[in-house]
């Protein structure tokens, strides 16, 4: 028996907050991805705090959610030479 996950509203009503996450979600052009962390959710939208700004979503325009890893250390740079 396998479990189901749980759906988008779902996943980003029951998040911590500060969770890191990626959110698809409808825009005119068709779908997008917000990656970064969970700071907000309200009934009506969540937001997603990417590297470039807060990202506000409205929750009737999620199609997919779930939790991530966090981001892979950044690596030193190699010495000019």
């Amino acid at each position: 028996m396998t479990s189901q996950a749980p759906a988008p509203r779902q996943f980003l009503e029951g998040a911590p907050l500060g969770t890191r996450v990626v959110v698809r979600y409808r825009i005119p052009e068709g779908l997008t991805d917000a990656l970064g962390d969970l700071v907000g959710v309200t009934a009506a939208e969540c937001t997603v705090r990417t590297r470039r700004a807060d990202v506000v979503i409205p929750l009737a325009m999620v199609v997919a959610a779930k939790p991530v890893p966090p981001p892979p250390a950044r690596r030193t740079p190699r010495p000019a030479g």
